[in-house]
């Protein structure tokens, strides 16, 4: 199975989770950004939550831009994950814990990830690490999701430092292990200085960055 198909996979069953427990799609806090994913009509000056589900893009989207500019290449994997769907993130559950994958709200979104990839790439060649990238983190501690750039595997990795634990071969294995969780949106919390303004990128990513920032600058 492919990454593309695994990751479709785990959308299907993260709706199909929410519509079976509480009949309705899941809500979100989109903070005043539009998506294709919001189901009905957009207010832009409202702070309450939506009803939004994935939307499968019509064009993928990749990391093209991210390689020329770190003369890199980045595991293919990357284009499947957060290319292929504009989307909320995605709450899940397993046996290593509970986390959220991190995915794109809208096309500002994405880009503004791309510029956090490009960040984290350099973060971690200036540490003279392995390149990783992030999918996610895990419970409320300070632990992120991070794909080995050489052979894809899925690690454990505390930022500022090398990966620890490795919790799959692959994505794609990755996200076969990993089940919808149902889980009430939480309004981020605002900060004085965030790293990342929209809110396709979970908040405490930002806070994450604030102490990678504050220890190796």
């Amino acid at each position: 199975m492919s990454c593309s198909s695994a990751l479709e996979n785990f959308i299907n069953s993260y709706l199909k989770s929410y519509q079976d427990t509480l009949s309705e799609f899941p809500r979100y806090y989109p903070l005043g950004e539009d998506s294709i994913c919001i189901q009905g009509a957009f207010k832009p000056g409202c702070d309450d939550t939506v009803f939004w589900q994935p939307v499968k893009r019509d064009d993928v989207a990749d990391f093209n831009n991210v390689e020329h500019a770190l003369n890199i290449q980045l595991h293919q994997d990357i284009h499947a994950f957060y290319g292929e769907y504009f989307s909320a993130p995605l709450q899940f559950t397993a046996p290593f814990g509970d986390g959220e994958l991190l995915q794109v709200w809208n096309q500002d979104d994405f880009e503004i990830l791309q510029q956090n990839v490009i960040g984290h790439l350099i973060m971690k060649k200036k540490l003279k690490q392995p390149a990783t990238w992030f999918i996610g983190v895990l419970g409320e501690g300070d632990e992120m999701l991070t794909v080995n750039n050489d052979d894809g595997s899925v690690w454990i990795e505390i930022p500022g430092e090398k990966q620890r634990t490795k919790l799959a071969e692959s994505l794609t294995d990755f996200l076969q292990i990993i089940s919808p969780m149902i889980k009430p949106p939480q309004k981020p919390v605002e900060e004085s200085a965030p790293i990342v303004e929209h809110p396709g990128i979970w908040q405490r990513m930002k806070m994450m960055w604030n102490m990678l920032r504050g220890k190796h600058h």
